[in-house]
């Protein structure tokens, strides 16, 4: 990742919390720990934050504590083309008519894209998915009520009495930070609060995940294999991974990258 991309990753990250630790950010950029305090150090010379033991904090203290993980827009680059095949593979469980929620996210959000033509009742919890397919297409959209988080593009509620517990859903589709022999993983406390909701109005769920999730691990378990009912991934999953999922009964979808420009656009027609 550029220094430019790190420092600004940095710098929205201690304006989302009072302290981010060097491990945090170590973790936030895939980025070595000499490397961060290297961008620490520089960005406390020139004054952009406040260098503190194990970590940094912003020079004006956040007036709103936001989500833990990377921002939106820098997810979107990271294996995009491989994100991209695992939503088309999702998008072809679907069935017009049948009613289906997107969990916010930047492998998820690629879905909207092969959906197009469809016709389907949707809900999800994603602005930008929800404005993309309001554009352009013609499938009827639910958004969830709540808080409006900017770097992650997501609207979240911590109350029970929000419009997610009158939907009903034959399949969730989701993305997640970490897949583990123990489940689905995320980073912060609200989002599992908030995903837990709409996973109990699913019959199904769908996991979207590009192999390097199965790498990534978290201290908070949003629920166990068994819950799983597919996931799909690119080629790069590696064997132990996918006796890990049949061990647990989940259905293993892997998608493979269109060959050309072309073959991706007679995929999408």
């Amino acid at each position: 990742m550029h220094e430019k991309e790190r420092h600004r990753i940095i710098l929205s990250a201690v304006q989302e919390k009072p302290v981010v630790t060097v491990q945090e950010m170590v973790e936030l950029t895939d980025s070595s720990e000499a490397t961060i305090r290297r961008d620490i150090a520089a960005l406390h010379v020139q004054k952009r934050l406040r260098r503190v033991r194990g970590g940094a904090e912003a020079i004006s203290p956040p007036q709103f504590i936001g989500l833990a993980g990377r921002p939106f827009s820098v997810n979107e680059t990271l294996n995009a083309a491989q994100k991209r095949a695992i939503a088309r593979e999702a998008v072809n469980l679907c069935q017009d008519g049948e009613p289906i929620i997107i969990n916010g996210g930047t492998t998820t959000f690629q879905m909207v894209h092969f959906l197009t033509g469809r016709r389907m009742p949707i809900f999800t919890n994603s602005f930008p998915i929800a404005e993309h397919l309001l554009k352009h297409s013609k499938n009827t959209v639910m958004l969830s009520g709540g808080t409006i988080y900017r770097e992650q593009n997501i609207i979240l509620s911590p109350f029970d009495n929000d419009v997610t517990r009158n939907f009903y859903a034959r399949r969730m589709f989701m993305g997640a930070q970490g897949l583990g022999p123990l489940g689905l993983m995320e980073g912060d406390p609200l989002l599992i609060q908030a995903e837990q909701k709409l996973i109990d109005q699913a019959d199904e769920l769908v996991v979207l995940v590009d192999s390097s999730k199965f790498r990534m691990r978290s201290s908070l378990i949003l629920c166990g294999l068994t819950r799983i009912a597919t996931v799909i991934t690119d080629e790069g999953i590696e064997d132990r991974e996918a006796k890990m999922l049949e061990a647990a009964g989940v259905t293993l979808v892997v998608a493979r990258k269109p060959s050309s420009d072309k073959e991706e656009s007679s995929l999408q027609a």
